[in-house]
């Protein structure tokens, strides 16, 4: 039985400043504030212990700041935002976990991701991570994730997420056919059309074009984006494009935020460059 979403993302609240009055109490005890305790400050200086007790309250208070900026940055953000990027980090983790373990170059290939692909500042990479140490530790099955997201989000967010699956994926040099293969039941689950899911599929497997014009291998590159077989006639090209065109407006994931908006600003980049360049043949 799939859980309520409530129950696995909660937005941070504001870290709170308990230990306020132990970093207070700190500060006197070691600068000597209460006369009572010179003998023993020094005591504590000599020992060392002074240092350490000054190690601990620097290090609540870089976690007490790391906290505040987390907790900022995830209320300035709507529901549907912290929604997407939460489900999306638990899902790209259980690709990951494929294999029975996580590597350290598995969360790398994610976090680089989010900070180069996604474009994400500093604030938004310490909010990402703390999603992915959640992520790590969670046991929540793939299916509940992924029901949850197609009960929340409509089809063109859909088609967003396994974008970004497939873009992941892609950033390896190889990809192994096991996390292809849960790339296409994520597709199926989310009731992606096989058209939709070929089509992203193909594109990656052309994805750099530079490498495509070089091995003369450019309309394939851009028949694969539009989702067709090579030599596909006119009409078939312009039925593809207006398709593609109405489903990766980048108004129809306007409430994703930004980063997500950007994401399908690209793909209908691409999609224009690949109709202009059978239309100019």
């Amino acid at each position: 039985m799939n859980r309520q979403y409530s129950m696995h993302y909660q937005r941070r609240n504001q870290p709170g400043c308990g230990g306020c009055l132990l970093i207070l109490m700190l500060i006197v005890f070691v600068t000597g504030g209460a006369p009572a305790l010179i003998n023993f400050l020094g005591t504590l200086f000599f020992s060392g212990l002074a240092g350490i007790l000054l190690f601990v309250a620097l290090f609540w208070g870089f976690s007490y700041w790391v906290q505040k900026r987390v907790a900022t940055y995830e209320q300035s953000q709507s529901e549907s935002h912290n929604r997407f990027v939460w489900l999306l980090v638990q899902i790209l983790m259980h690709i990951a976990k494929i294999d029975g373990e996580i590597s350290k170059d598995e969360v790398q290939t994610i976090q680089r991701f989010f900070q180069y692909n996604l474009h994400y500042t500093q604030t938004k990479m310490l909010w990402v991570k703390e999603l992915i140490k959640e992520a790590t530790g969670s046991t929540t099955p793939l299916e509940s994730l992924l029901e949850e997201f197609k009960n929340t989000f409509a089809y063109e967010p859909r088609l967003i997420l396994l974008e970004l699956v497939y873009q992941v994926l892609y950033t390896k040099s190889s990809v192994p056919d096991s996390e292809l293969d849960i790339a296409r039941f994520i597709a199926r689950y989310l009731e992606i059309s096989a058209y939709d899911q070929r089509t992203i599929e193909a594109k990656y497997k052309y994805h750099n074009r530079q490498s495509a014009a070089r091995s003369g291998d450019l309309a394939a590159q851009y028949y694969a984006v539009l989702g067709l077989d090579q030599g596909a006639p006119a009409d078939e090209i312009k039925q593809a494009y207006r398709k593609l065109s109405m489903k990766y407006h980048p108004d129809k994931v306007r409430h994703l935020g930004d980063e997500f908006q950007n994401v399908a600003e690209e793909k209908m980049k691409e999609i224009n460059a690949a109709y202009d360049y059978f239309k100019k043949r």
